[in-house]
């Protein structure tokens, strides 16, 4: 609610008037349409100061002036990578001299707060029609399909990297203790690369890839694992087999292999992690293992295994429930565009 203007001195003088002659606080209000609040408090001050007049008060006006705010908000929304101290120099060129921390603090005030911008793979015109196409030939495809579905995928993990952030309580001039260190390791040798799989009755099988990763190792992989899993997993007949379009996965060999095993896929489109559910598993995995105290490779491979196996038949089974929202929102166009419509 905006602040009021202040009472003149004359209102103030026949309140205190008022409140002189034995006029109580809602006599006087009602007489001369005022808060009660506002006249107790004015003749609260007369009584403390003996004065109806405006005192000075402590601190300085505010700089940051409501068209000060409105041009700082305008610019954030043009670029909304500028910084805080490009804005002082913009507000400094209109004579407006403040800080940064006044211009943080005036944009979290208006709503506006600095995060970390996510990642998104960058898609061509040819990615962005695949993966439209991808949406209008799955829109009416019945939840049950969406189940019988293995979902695969690799990912790395590191023993000390960055796959999850890290914060410290510490004092100054205390960054280099010990305590207050994030270990690395040199030469790439701190991290694993496992293949995992999983569908909407549980997870499958994880394993860790030694070595380097090629089309030879990737189908050893897939002969060891899938159908294991797939039997583990109950799927129906008519499973599904999903991957994406690593030069491993997509090579001859690794085609000719997959139709001689009679193993069918499920077309995907380049450039889309982002749709397989499996990408949230690996989040809850990464995040569950650095929650445990690590010490070396054999300690990461051990946990890795561990979390995996902890993961709930349940949280497999939401992401596959949610799926078709979840690709709709990310494929379907924006606002102001068409809509792709189901059949019928």
């Amino acid at each position: 609610m905006p602040r009021r203007k202040e009472l003149s001195e004359d209102l103030r003088s026949r309140i205190v008037d008022l409140h002189e002659a034995g006029k109580g606080y809602k006599s006087i209000s009602k007489s001369l349409d005022v808060h009660v609040s506002t006249v107790r408090q004015t003749v609260y001050k007369w009584r403390k100061f003996s004065t109806v007049a405006t005192l000075p008060r402590h601190g300085r006006p505010v700089k940051m002036t409501a068209r000060a705010q409105c041009r700082m908000l305008n610019e954030v929304k043009k670029n909304p990578r500028v910084s805080a101290k490009d804005l002082q120099k913009s507000l400094a060129h209109a004579n407006i001299f403040v800080d940064t921390s006044t211009i943080r603090k005036t944009l979290n005030k208006n709503g506006v707060h600095g995060r970390t911008p996510r990642r998104k793979s960058f898609l061509s015109k040819k990615n962005i029609a695949a993966r439209l196409k991808f949406a209008k030939e799955h829109l009416d495809v019945p939840q049950h399909y969406w189940q019988n579905i293995l979902w695969t995928d690799e990912t790395k993990i590191e023993l000390f990297g960055k796959n999850t952030q890290h914060c410290v309580w510490r004092k100054k001039s205390t960054a280099h203790q010990h305590q207050n260190l994030i270990p690395t390791v040199k030469h790439g040798r701190g991290s694993i690369m496992v293949w995992g799989c999983f569908a909407a009755s549980g997870p499958g099988r994880i394993i860790v890839i030694d070595g380097k990763m090629n089309s030879r190792v990737y189908q050893n992989i897939l002969q060891e694992n899938v159908r294991p899993s797939v039997h583990q997993l109950k799927l129906r007949r008519g499973w599904v087999m999903q991957q994406d379009n690593d030069p491993k996965h997509t090579s001859n060999s690794t085609k000719e292999w997959l139709q001689q095993n009679k193993i069918r896929l499920l077309e995907w489109p380049s450039q889309s992690p982002d749709l397989n559910p499996i990408e949230m598993l690996w989040h809850d995995l990464k995040r569950a293992i650095h929650t445990r105290h690590l010490k070396n490779i054999a300690t990461l491979k051990q946990f890795c295994e561990e979390e995996w196996s902890k993961i709930t038949p349940d949280r497999c089974a939401g992401l596959i429930c949610n799926y078709r929202k979840r690709w709709l929102r990310l494929l379907l166009p924006k606002e102001g565009q068409p809509v792709i419509k189901s059949k019928g």
